[in-house]
């Protein structure tokens, strides 16, 4: 009998606990169990098929760090189970562990190597038959993934993700194999009765049903005898039938259910346990749709569905299968769910085009709508790209309770800077239904209706879930929960909400942490990956139309296919473990070597004669040249260590000549002071460094206004430590390496006494801006570096660049004095009427501006580049070792110079041989007009297609000329698909945009035929 003398509630919760769930398995049988431990990478499921497993019991540890075991486990069914559901009870021991938890998962597969199910940590029972025949033999092959749990916001854990260290001792102990019997009527009751417990501690205690409720779950334990619990539950699974019969009002919250497992990319796991993990949650959501029909389950990034089909087959096919059923929805569209602040322009369009294209051509499915809910943020100019590549509406994370930036509304239009708009959702955290009170809160909406992804973690939803799902899609004082394919519920939200509040601007979700900034190798190698996709297939282009070069097609798609898994959330944020990183500056250097040697194949070996110019707009400047490259000369300047400076001139997107004589243009001088003090001068600006390496002046000549602020000191590194900042205004060494006539460079050597800084100070002959590249040997911790600029400027905003444009941020501090950092990707500007400041990075994304009033009137603007922010999470030593940062300060600069001397740090001239000058395949008459890509249509039909956008924020009339015969002009989307033909004459094509706005032009070439790839 119950004891009466507790309360109800906890009558009911020792009831579920001791009394219904033990009851779930009446009858159990011991599997055998054989092991086959591998302590290295792992092995495909043919080898283990054949391996040698050694005897293995229940209890024995197992796991050492990062490895694999392969178990066997079998047993014959008992012909007394026979018509009964049988499943394998199989608990890895994976919740305990000497770091505190750990994660034991496993793919489950059949006796042929065939995956059927995943193991992971809340999910232990493997369904082997709904109704057995009895004395059936049952064989499986469990691939069990040794992987410790790290905690990314504090970095405790095991050895932070290093394999090398994290030693061989055994995480786990194996607790169960079992064959056993599920009774359905005791699983029907316990859910039953955890859904109506959970809804009744959330109703409020004046409620008339919340006391109904606890009266029949009352009634529903008394009705169970204890020693014969499976034979009563369906009498107390009537007693609950009238409250649980009770509809939901037609006003209650409807949510719409999806199944959601966010698997991401990297993060704590190696990339290779990432593609493995995928494997095991995939495997066990279609075998959920299988069982439960009603299931939608939204699952993003292309590269899950990629790994699939090249590495597990057998699951890519039932993933098919669920996706023609209508149970799985590939949603998204994007190659991975990538960090959306930090990744470039033409990134983004990547990982919709490659996305959107592996959907369609290998599961036969597209998606209108973008797929967010892991992003901490999102760029003003991610509205324009999603809308381009055809998504209507944006599923994206709910901010935390309490966080500063939460919007007002989960639903709205979001409008970005061009002026698109997103219907965007804002959806809570992925739930397992555990508790109306926990899963159901939803405030600061006008509409009924909100997505709720369903699920764990790595898991996604579990039978538990979807069958407290099946019980509250009708319940009187509960939300109600309807599986909904994700395009329905926005469908369905718009005809109940047609016209949201408007939200402009970035979208601010999450705390960042120093994720602008933290891991600055994985930032740079991004970067610089960007910049040589840019490349290389500029000038592919441009030897496959001017000379008949066959274009790399295969090759281009499957480096832009890495670039892109490498932006992925946790990766180029920053918040991955040591390894992930380790392996992704790796796969950078692996890339930049690749793409150099197809920019090499196109334009050719240098020699110094000719320089190749990828940026938009035309330079003139000064260029050196490795040793051995080019020939001193009377025009040339010989460098302390070997190299050349010369001048050169390129047109945009074209090919120019160096060695120019200066003619006009002034020379560059460089003299030290009596006191010390080092100044360049090039006739366009005047810099002053004192003896502490600190730029105390840099005057505009043309205007006579020096940029720094009076008492200033520019290139000022500062190192930031919680609340103390120390500035380092001393300098080891300082001295002059080259005097002019084109090249002038003050060296500044200091240190902490751990770690050690090197800057080349640097002023060209014609050049407006000074450039200062820092090398940074980095031993501190918990530290973060930042290089200042404090500026005599009234700037009222500063303007940040962004994706296809940019956006304005006010220059005020906060309440406490401090000013909070934002990314910007190539420059920031900051003006006031008539005079301003540039500043361009070609790594830097995090930065922070604000302005101060000086004693005796004047403000002060400081900007500031944020070079190392280690975040002391899951990779505690995080930056440690060399990094090299290059940042240019151009003082008179209007937004278009800002704009130009971005793209002019990132893509720096290129030497190449003895070709003479090459005009570009395409040009732009007006500079407000940036041509951002150029390259061959991915469809192989030869033409040309370039993306340009207005940069500068105003409405543009442009004409695009091209330098070959144009048979035929089309404007398309992203995809290059969806042709407006576009009116052109002898090559010139007249256009019009919107401010920011992107447009996608093919042109085809006259008489072109349909080419092949070279077979890269």
């Amino acid at each position: 009998m119950h004891d009466r003398r507790k309360s109800g509630d906890e009558r009911i919760a020792e009831f579920l606990s001791e009394r219904l769930r033990p009851a779930l398995y009446p009858q159990r049988l011991p599997m055998d169990i054989g092991a086959w431990h591998i302590p290295g990478e792992p092995v495909p499921v043919s080898v283990a098929l054949r391996a040698d497993y050694a005897p293995f019991t229940v209890g024995e540890p197992w796991g050492s760090p990062w490895s694999t075991t392969w178990f066997r486990v079998g047993a014959n069914v008992p012909a007394r189970w026979a018509g009964r559901r049988v499943e394998a009870l199989i608990d890895l021991g994976g919740d305990r562990g000497p770091a505190g938890g750990c994660q034991a998962e496993a793919l489950v597969h059949d006796e042929h190597g065939i995956p059927l199910h995943g193991l992971h940590t809340h999910t232990c029972a493997v369904p082997v038959t709904a109704s057995a025949r009895g004395g059936e033999p049952v064989r499986l092959l469990l691939e069990a993934a040794a992987n410790p749990t790290i905690d990314a916001a504090t970095g405790s854990g095991l050895h932070y993700g290093d394999p090398v260290t994290a030693g061989d001792a055994p995480l786990y102990r194996f607790r169960r194999a079992d064959l056993a019997v599920r009774d359905d009527d005791v699983w029907h009751l316990l859910h039953d009765m955890e859904t109506l417990d959970g809804l009744m501690r959330a109703l409020p205690a004046e409620l008339p049903r919340r006391h109904r409720i606890r009266t029949a779950l009352e009634q529903a334990v008394d009705a169970v005898d204890p020693d014969a619990v499976a034979r009563t539950a369906a009498a107390a699974r009537r007693v609950l039938a009238p409250v649980l019969a009770e509809g939901a009002h037609t006003s209650e919250q409807v949510f719409a259910g999806v199944g959601y497992a966010p698997l991401g990319f990297g993060g704590l796991w190696p990339l290779r346990e990432t593609a493995r993990g995928c494997a095991r949650t995939f495997s066990t959501l279609v075998t959920l749709a299988e069982e439960y029909p009603e299931l939608v389950v939204g699952a993003s990034s292309a590269q899950h569905y990629a790994w699939m089909r090249d590495q597990q087959p057998h699951v890519f096919e039932r993933l098919r299968k669920a996706v023609a059923d209508g149970n799985w929805i590939p949603v998204g569209g994007t190659w991975v769910e990538p960090d959306v602040e930090l990744a470039g322009g033409e990134a983004l369009v990547r990982q919709f085009v490659l996305g959107r294209r592996f959907f369609r051509d290998e599961l036969g499915a597209d998606s209108e709508g973008a797929w967010l809910p892991g992003a901490r943020g999102a760029s003003a100019a991610f509205p324009q790209v999603a809308a381009l590549a055809g998504a209507r509406w944006l599923l994206a994370r709910r901010p935390a309770a309490g966080y500063p930036a939460s919007p007002t509304h989960h639903t709205f239009r979001w409008e970005g800077i061009d002026g698109t708009t997103l219907y965007t959702h804002l959806a809570p955290d992925s739930a397992a239904l555990t508790s109306a009170e926990t899963d159901f809160a939803d405030t600061g909406s006008a509409t009924t209706r909100s997505l709720l992804p369903l699920g764990r973690a790595t898991e996604g939803p579990g039978r538990d879930t979807l069958e407290r799902a099946r019980r509250l899609a009708d319940l009187a004082g509960s939300p109600r929960v309807a599986m909904r394919h994700p395009a329905q519920f926005f469908r369905e939200a718009r005809e109940e909400y047609p016209r949201p509040p408007v939200r402009r601007g970035g979208l601010d979700l999450a705390a960042h942490r120093g994720t602008y900034s933290g891991q600055a190798r994985t930032k740079r190698g991004n970067r610089r990956s960007e910049v040589l996709l840019h490349e290389a297939e500029l000038w592919s282009a441009t030897a496959a139309v001017r000379h008949g070069v066959p274009y790399p097609y295969d090759e281009l798609d499957a480096l832009w296919r890495r670039v892109l898994l490498q932006q992925s959330q946790s990766i180029l944020s920053g918040s991955s473990i040591a390894w992930v990183h380790e392996d992704t500056e790796h796969e950078h250097r692996d890339l930049h070597r690749r793409l150099t040697r197809l920019v090499r194949r196109a334009v050719g070996e240098p020699d110094g004669a000719v320089v190749w110019n990828a940026a938009p707009h035309p330079r003139r400047e000064v260029v050196t040249l490795d040793a051995g490259t080019g020939q001193p000369s009377d025009t040339a300047q010989v460098l302390p260590d070997g190299r050349l400076a010369v001048l050169a001139d390129a047109p945009a997107l074209g090919a120019g000549l160096t060695g120019l004589p200066l003619d006009r243009t002034p020379r560059v001088t460089a003299h030290t002071t009596v006191d010390g003090q080092q100044v360049l001068d090039n006739g366009l600006l005047r810099v002053r460094v004192d003896a502490s390496g600190l730029v105390r002046s840099a005057v505009d000549l043309a205007t006579g206004r020096d940029a720094l602020a009076p008492d200033g000191a520019g290139n000022l590194l500062q190192l930031l430590r919680g609340e103390q900042g120390q500035d380092l205004l001393g300098a080891d060494r300082i001295e002059l390496l080259a005097r002019g006539p084109l090249l002038a460079t003050v060296r500044v050597r200091r240190g902490t006494g751990r770690s050690t800084f090197v800057q080349d100070l640097t002023l060209t002959a014609g050049s407006h801006a000074l450039t200062v590249d820092t090398e940074v040997d980095w031993r501190e911790r918990d530290t973060v570096l930042k290089l200042a600029w404090p500026l005599d400027v009234h700037a009222e905003l500063g303007h940040a660049d962004v994706q296809f444009g940019h956006v304005a941020r006010p220059t005020h501090e906060s309440a406490d004095g401090s000013s909070p950092e934002f990314a910007a990707h190539r420059w920031i500007h900051v003006a006031e009427h008539r005079w301003g400041v540039a500043l361009a990075t070609d790594s830097t994304y995090g930065h922070d501006v604000s302005r101060h009033t000086r004693d005796g009137g004047g403000t002060t603007t400081v900007v500031r580049h944020t070079l190392l922010h280690p975040t002391n999470g899951a990779d505690p030593y995080a930056d440690r070792g060399l990094h090299r940062f290059r940042h240019t300060l151009r003082p008179g600069a209007t937004l278009g110079d800002a704009i130009t001397e971005g793209y002019a740090v990132n893509l720096p001239l290129r030497p190449g041989p003895a070709t003479g000058a090459q005009p570009p395949l395409v040009r732009v008459d007006h500079p407000d007009v940036v041509v951002e890509t150029v390259k061959l249509a991915d469809d192989r039909s030869g033409d040309v297609v370039v993306r340009l956008y207005e940069a500068r924020g105003g409405r543009t009339h442009a004409v695009l000329c091209a330098d070959f015969a144009v048979e035929g002009v089309h404007e398309t989307d992203l995809l290059e698909e969806h042709p407006t033909a576009r009116t052109h004459r002898h090559g010139r094509v007249p256009l019009t945009l919107r401010p920011f706005q992107i447009r996608t032009l093919r042109l085809r070439r006259a008489g072109q035929r349909q080419e092949d790839s070279d077979g890269d």
